[in-house]
């Protein structure tokens, strides 16, 4: 293992983790749909991230499969290392293949945080985002239910998802947002969420960092993420591969930065 974690470290929940964290979604089936071609490869992938890399962050959803990512997770890495954080997401139901729905009627939101339990085989979530606010139904309901979780100990944090600034205003009045979780990248430049994130000193997770490849020309990863670390210490990217080598290479992008 590393003896620096990847980036630099952040605190994110409550717990100190690598700046540098791991996005599971590329660990599923064409369409984030189903096993992976090579289920072996993706346990070998999540195994090196968090023993070999040092990765103490590992981003993941129910929706992610549906419910594939989460039972890798679980067959890879449990029982998990105390200063391991399991980030997963509920809110987007998955009726076929690339198609995302999202769904935060109280009752779902309830059973999706259930079954998550049961496949990561953890008594709490310690961070558990709205993938995505649906708005067919009140924020109050979405956040609502899950800061009753919270309350419940099923969940330790909540956080929030592909938000606008007015909606991430909307959410902190409804409960603490610890984490917001939304696309930058080399090639999506602005998200005025971020700044609003730096100056309330709240992580910023940014999903897509590398712009599914598109950011990372010739597979040039270093660019994309050490200009996203640079955007400030709040910044925490959660690249994703399904390749050894490949997570390899992202690990040696931000390795040596002087991150902090």
């Amino acid at each position: 293992m590393t003896s620096t974690p990847p980036g630099g470290t952040i605190e994110i929940a409550g717990k100190t983790v690598s700046r540098l964290g791991f996005g599971t979604m590329r660990l599923t089936g064409p369409g984030t749909w189903g096993d992976p071609d090579d289920r072996a490869q993706a346990l070998t992938v999540l195994r090196h991230a968090v023993h070999t890399h040092g990765i103490t962050h590992i981003d993941t959803a129910d929706a992610y499969g549906p419910h594939t990512a989460e039972h890798l997770i679980k067959d890879a890495l449990h029982p998990y290392p105390d200063d391991l954080l399991i980030a997963t997401k509920v809110g987007l139901a998955r009726p076929a293949p690339n198609v995302w729905e999202p769904h935060g009627h109280p009752v779902y939101l309830r059973s999706c945080v259930e079954a998550s339990l049961r496949r990561l085989g953890v008594e709490q979530l310690e961070l558990c985002y709205l993938h995505r606010i649906d708005s067919e139904v009140p924020i109050a309901d979405q956040l609502g239910t899950l800061a009753a979780l919270r309350d419940e100990g099923k969940i330790g944090h909540i956080g929030i998802s592909k938000v606008t600034t007015e909606s991430f205003e909307l959410a902190r009045k409804e409960v603490p947002v610890a984490v917001v979780q939304n696309v930058l990248n080399v090639n999506d430049r602005y998200d005025p969420v971020m700044e609003r994130c730096r100056d309330e000193e709240i992580p910023y997770v940014p999903y897509r960092p590398l712009d599914a490849g598109a950011a990372a020309p010739g597979g040039n990863v270093t660019t994309p993420l050490t200009w996203l670390l640079a955007r400030g210490p709040h910044i925490a990217p959660i690249p994703g591969t399904s390749n050894p080598q490949h997570l390899n290479d992202i690990v040696q992008a931000v390795d040596g930065g002087g991150w902090t």
